[in-house]
C-alpha cells in the first residue's frame, strides 16, 4: 500500500479549522461567538430554526451573542467542539470597528492605501464585501461624536457613499473561515498580525 506523501499530509494538518482560527482571535484578545451556517441540502438554506432565515449563515446562533461572547478557550473549545460548522461571529464596538464596503470599492481603496505606504490593518474578503478592520472609539462621552449602529446601518456622515457600513457598538461581523451561503469561505486578504489597529478616520479618508 502506497502511504500519502508527507508533504501532502503536512499540507493537509497545515489548513485550519474553525476552532483552530477561534483561538486565534481569541489569542489576540477579540471575543467571538459561535454562528449559524448554511445548509448545503434539505429544505432549509440555514442551520438556524427560523423558517425562510433572511441571512443563512451570517448571523449568531443565540439572541445574546453579545452577552456570551468571550475569549475564554476552554468554553470556545466546547462550543466548536460540539458545532465544528458554526460560522464565527465577532462581535464590533469592543476591541476594533469594522468598515464593511462593496468589493468594487474596497480592493482600489486597498490599493491605494498600499501606494501610499499606510497600514491597513486586518483586510477580510467576504464574498462581494471588503471588511476593514480599524480601531474602535468606544464610548465617548459625547454621544453625539458616535453612535449605535444595527447590521446594514449607513450613519449619515457616509450616506455619500452608497453600500458603505460601519460595524461598531450593537453590531457584528462573519469572519474567516466562516462559509457564505455561496459555499465559499469568508478569507484574509490581510490577516490580523497583532499591530495596532489603524485610525478608522483615516481608513475612512480612502473609502470616501
Amino acid at each position: 500500500m502506497v502511504g500519502v506523501p508527507l508533504a501532502r499530509r503536512s499540507r493537509k494538518r497545515a489548513h485550519p479549522t474553525r476552532l483552530d482560527s477561534v483561538l486565534g482571535y481569541a489569542a489576540l484578545g477579540w471575543p467571538c461567538v459561535p454562528g449559524a451556517h448554511p445548509l448545503r441540502r434539505g429544505p432549509r438554506a440555514c442551520s438556524c430554526d427560523r423558517v425562510g432565515c433572511p441571512s443563512p449563515g451570517q448571523h449568531p446562533l443565540s439572541p445574546a451573542w453579545h452577552m456570551q461572547a468571550t475569549t475564554d478557550t476552554a468554553l470556545l473549545t466546547r462550543w466548536w467542539q460540539r458545532d465544528p460548522e458554526a460560522n464565527v461571529i465577532l462581535p464590533t464596538g469592543r476591541v476594533f470597528d469594522v468598515f464593511d464596503v462593496p468589493l468594487t470599492l474596497g480592493m482600489p481603496a486597498l490599493a491605494r492605501m498600499d501606494a501610499a505606504h499606510l497600514h491597513t490593518g486586518p483586510v477580510a474578503a467576504n464574498g462581494d464585501r471588503v471588511l476593514f478592520f480599524v480601531a474602535t472609539r468606544g464610548n465617548p462621552e459625547d454621544e453625539d461624536e458616535w453612535w449605535t449602529c444595527s447590521l446594514d446601518c449607513t450613519p449619515a456622515e457616509i450616506d455619500s457613499t452608497p453600500g458603505v457600513r460601519w460595524h461598531c457598538r450593537d453590531s457584528y461581523v462573519l469572519a474567516p473561515p466562516s462559509m457564505l451561503p455561496s459555499g465559499r469561505p469568508c478569507s484574509w486578504l490581510r490577516p490580523p498580525d497583532g499591530r495596532p489597529l489603524p485610525d478608522p478616520l483615516r481608513v475612512l479618508d480612502f473609502l470616501v
